[in-house]
């Protein structure tokens, strides 16, 4: 059964402003595309990079945008003035949390650590059942590509002891990763007890 309640999409990416072009373009489309599908976004809250690529053309084509930011970043005077919602937080875990309190699903584009550090963080989520949200891994450029394998080798090896079908999805385009939210099926199974601690 198709999933039909994805109404908000936190997404995940880079905040420079110095990056290939073609990065920018794709976040871009990928905004244009959730406002057309009908989904708000969830994010960093600033004007910088990739993010505000997506947050400007969700909000630019009838989206609404929230953001979440720490506020020692909002010091910075980094922070969107043309967010719909936007939420203070004492701290970076603090702003992952409420990221994820506030959105459906999630799609992380290309990005650095923090990027990183926020997807491993809803993976794990998903792999031990506090959630089953559509996880997006959007691949512009070839970008995850060594990710995906070191995530295979952590499969492969035992690391991991759940095969990851339906716990993420890797796109290759905007359009792949917005249709799939579109299509949405929950069929991931978070780890047992009994799995979770079985010897090998």
């Amino acid at each position: 059964m198709k999933n039909n309640n994805i109404k908000s999409v936190c997404v995940f990416a880079s905040s420079s402003d110095f990056l290939e072009k073609s990065y920018y373009k794709d976040a871009a489309r990928l905004g244009e595309l959730l406002a057309a599908a009908g989904m708000d976004m969830v994010y960093g809250g600033s004007t910088l990079g990739l993010m505000w690529a997506c947050a400007n053309a969700v909000k630019s084509n009838g989206g609404k945008i929230t953001g979440v930011m720490p506020q020692k970043l909002c010091d910075f005077g980094v922070s969107s003035k043309l967010c719909d919602e936007f939420h203070l937080t004492t701290g970076m875990r603090e702003r992952k949390a409420k990221m994820d309190e506030l959105s459906d699903a999630l799609i992380a584009l290309a990005g650095g650590f923090g990027t990183l550090e926020e997807l491993a963080e809803m993976i794990v989520q998903k792999q031990l059942g506090y959630n089953n949200k559509a996880i997006v891994i959007l691949n512009t450029n070839n970008f995850y590509d060594k990710l995906i394998e070191f995530f295979d080798v952590i499969i492969s090896q035992n690391f991991c002891k759940c095969a990851p079908d339906g716990l993420y999805y890797v796109a290759q385009t905007p359009e792949d990763a917005v249709e799939y939210l579109k299509n949405y099926t929950p069929v991931f199974k978070a780890l047992t007890r009994e799995e979770l601690y079985a010897k090998q």
